[in-house]
């Protein structure tokens, strides 16, 4: 079995203020993309779970999708176990939810393959354990989230096509969250037209930004070096607290040709927006022929 694990743009976050707990409050709109890893099943009759990853250097305990397929075996008492690799096309630090597509996809892809039955609901509140974007990945829609971006309301947002550059650095949401001079206190977004379903593209124009970019810039110079060439052709903005920036174009072609003059110092990739995940569509597929 195959599943993708789809990027995601952050297309504006807000940082209200930091909780007791030390977590920060959020808005954010969560944008899903057609692009992203892919993690390839096998199951296994015994409860073993080894992950395979070309290029990919991290303790398997430490690994995500390990420690997801842990949690699963425990929740459920599962004695059946899986070698799943991974085709990583996301970058690590990148803030465009690689890791956490991946342990969501592990998720829902061996909540299938070992007949567990868990909702999705009860599938991201295990992902939660592994962190906050997962359950945005778990529940498969583009979403609006508050709180420290666990509480997702689904929106609907017009299709848009986006060229994301990748950096050649890993930026730490840790370093960035524990920072004195990150924005703590923007005004929150009024959720009318998210009731509406109507956040069209003038809205979100409006409504753009991202509370980190600043610092991140200041703190790594080569993501504001990749903003600024790509505001040359499109509108462009920092996504999550990673590394990765995003121009946003009216057209796939004309994103495409923007990526052909790309300079070699940097990668990328050229997606559009969706409204379900690619994972839940590819598992629905799976289901229907099974």
């Amino acid at each position: 079995m195959q599943l993708p694990a789809p990027a995601k743009l952050n297309l504006f976050l807000r940082i209200l203020g930091r909780r007791a707990d030390g977590y920060h409050q959020l808005q954010t709109l969560f944008q899903l993309l057609d692009f992203g890893d892919v993690l390839e099943f096998e199951r296994r009759n015994h409860k073993a779970v080894s992950v395979e990853c070309d290029g990919l250097d991290i303790p398997l305990q430490d690994n995500l999708i390990f420690r997801a397929a842990q949690l699963l075996q425990q929740a459920t008492g599962c004695d059946k176990g899986a070698y799943i690799r991974l085709q990583k096309n996301l970058p690590q630090g990148g803030g465009i939810g690689g890791g956490s597509s991946d342990a969501a996809t592990a998720l829902l892809g061996l909540n299938h393959l070992w007949d567990c039955g868990l909702t999705l609901e009860q599938l991201a509140t295990l992902g939660r354990q592994l962190g906050a974007d997962v359950p945005v990945f778990v529940r498969g829609r583009t979403a609006w989230a508050e709180g420290i971006g666990e509480i997702l309301t689904p929106a609907t947002t017009e299709t848009r096509h986006y060229l994301v550059l990748m950096p050649d650095c890993q930026v730490s949401t840790a370093a960035i969250f524990s920072d004195p001079r990150l924005t703590r206190d923007s005004p929150a977004i009024k959720l009318a037209h998210l009731r509406e379903g109507d956040l069209n593209s003038q809205w979100l124009e409006r409504h753009s930004g991202n509370d980190c970019q600043a610092l991140v810039e200041t703190l790594y110079p080569q993501v504001r070096e990749a903003r600024e060439w790509l505001q040359q052709f499109a509108k462009v903005q920092l996504t999550g607290t990673g590394a990765c920036v995003f121009g946003v174009f009216e057209s796939k072609q004309s994103a495409t040709e923007v990526f052909a003059e790309l300079p070699g110092k940097w990668s990328g990739f050229v997606a559009s927006g969706v409204q379900v995940s690619p994972t839940h569509r590819q598992l629905a597929k799976i289901a229907s022929t099974t």
